[in-house]
């Protein structure tokens, strides 16, 4: 496991605790030659988990650092700038789990592309019941929608429910900031739109399209039933006229030609090369009964290869209910990895969502020697290929299921610490059953899945519940 892509030279200090510190050295070793030197120092404490920056400075002299930088545990907690500052060296944080630190170290892996590709493939999101809202619903939702990532918000209008406001839904949305689209397939309501001052009017056919010559709006336009041609009529008329607009071929359904469709995207980039093209992909998300993370993962491969500019979502059905989300992280992922020529994976994608790439970052050989090192009482909880590993002085239990340690916790624990041992062994079972990463007093990383409680890594972590005095 030679580190052949690192972007770390000179030398660097690892501080870790006793029970990671053997393990660190493993790794290490098995990724000779480094291209940096590295030290090792276990600062005295058990857990490196616990380090905080306070207990860095009584423990660690200046005078003892001969390195160029510190790398410190992911978890350590404190104000690193100000360390960094006191020491006169750089202090970094690792990764979370030092079963990571390769990845961390080795600069192909790196967490994440720092280019923001926001503006290569604009994400249109549409409020698809905007005639049965109030204005101030409409404000709500599109406020959420821009927090998940949306450039443009998308008013969608529904056949035979009238839109008595969208004249004035339209100019709110203008005055809050927003870039607003108007979709219906009623030109009298796209007209209305056009009016009150929408920067989009979806759709426009070749039948339709004398309206795009009496507006601003920028028209999207798309084929007249089964004649494809007719989109390339209406492209050529609206370029003659030296009008600006935007291509959608029409994403269809899986069972009703999506592969076809797929095709005329191609073909579509083919014949207008520097032409905005858009592709709505709720035929595929919302009419496809299969986790979307993966299909956004999928369609945004097919999207940035194609150098399709702009994405309608739909954010409507329940399991499709982080859609805007998903969509922006599958187009940072998809386009970077096109723009750099690499594979599309970085560590910790957030469109990993219910399974992890290396969701065991310790083998039971491992576990073992950390049990043998153990000296108190408390409880520890890892989860490896074999199983559940519940440990402390006192003995070691692997089960594959959290109601199998009970007779464990019935005979040892008081019942405050039985249901804390209780919750976190039922997460375990789930990371172990799914194949994700497990880490014992955090919550398991569903990815773009789900919202991440914001943590102070700056302070101290508070105590759980089951300790807290009454």
């Amino acid at each position: 496991m030679a580190n052949r892509n690192s972007r770390f030279t000179g030398s660097i200090l690892f501080l870790t605790g006793h029970l990671a510190e053997p393990r660190l050295r493993r790794i290490l070793t098995a990724m000779e030659p480094l291209p940096f030197a590295a030290t090792i120092r276990d600062l005295g404490l058990q857990v490196a988990g616990l380090m905080t920056t306070d207990l860095i400075r009584r423990r660690l002299p200046r005078t003892e650092i001969t390195s160029e930088r510190v790398i410190v545990p992911g978890r350590c907690r404190g104000d690193l700038v100000e360390l960094s500052r006191d020491y006169g060296i750089e202090f970094m944080r690792g990764p979370d789990d030092v079963g990571d630190l390769p990845g961390f170290l080795a600069q192909g892996e790196s967490p994440a592309a720092e280019v923001d590709y926001s503006t290569s493939c604009r994400i249109f999101a549409e409020i698809t019941n905007a005639p049965l809202m109030t204005i101030d619903e409409i404000l709500k939702r599109a406020e959420s929608f821009k927090a998940d990532g949306a450039a443009v918000i998308d008013l969608g209008c529904l056949p035979e429910s009238p839109f008595a406001h969208l004249a004035e839904s339209v100019q709110a949305l203008k005055q809050a900031g927003y870039l607003v689209s108007v979709d219906s397939a009623s030109t009298v309501e796209l007209e209305i739109g056009a009016r009150a001052g929408c920067d989009y009017l979806l759709s426009l056919t070749e039948e339709t399209l004398d309206l795009a010559f009496e507006t601003k709006a920028i028209p999207v336009i798309i084929p007249t039933g089964d004649d494809p041609e007719s989109l390339y009529r209406a492209a050529d008329r609206l370029t003659a006229a030296g009008k600006e607009f935007i291509a959608d071929p029409i994403l269809a359904p899986i069972g009703f030609g999506l592969a076809q469709s797929l095709n005329a995207y191609s073909q579509c980039r083919q014949r207008l090369p520097v032409a905005r093209i858009l592709m709505g992909i709720g035929n595929l998300t919302e009419l496809t009964d299969a986790d979307t993370s993966g299909i956004h993962a999928m369609l945004f491969g097919v999207i940035a290869e194609f150098g399709i500019t702009e994405v309608l979502t739909v954010q409507d059905s329940p399991h499709c209910r982080r859609a805007i989300a998903e969509a922006a992280a599958a187009r940072q992922l998809c386009f970077a990895a096109v723009a750099e020529n690499r594979l599309p994976q970085i560590v910790h994608s957030p469109l990993l969502t219910l399974r992890d790439r290396s969701p065991f970052s310790t083998s039971p050989q491992e576990i073992a020697a950390t049990v043998a090192e153990v000296r108190d009482a408390n409880y520890r909880i890892e989860v490896a290929v074999d199983g559940i590993h519940l440990y402390n002085r006192d003995g070691h239990w692997i089960e594959s299921r959290a109601e199998d340690f009970a007779p464990v916790l019935i005979e040892q624990v008081d019942s405050g610490h039985g249901f804390y041992l209780g919750g976190e062994l039922a997460r375990a079972e789930i990371a172990f059953k799914l194949g994700k990463r497990f880490t014992q007093d955090e919550e398991l990383d569903w990815g773009i899945a789900t919202d991440k409680r914001t943590e102070n890594i700056l302070a101290h972590k508070t105590s759980g519940k089951t300790r807290k005095k009454k």
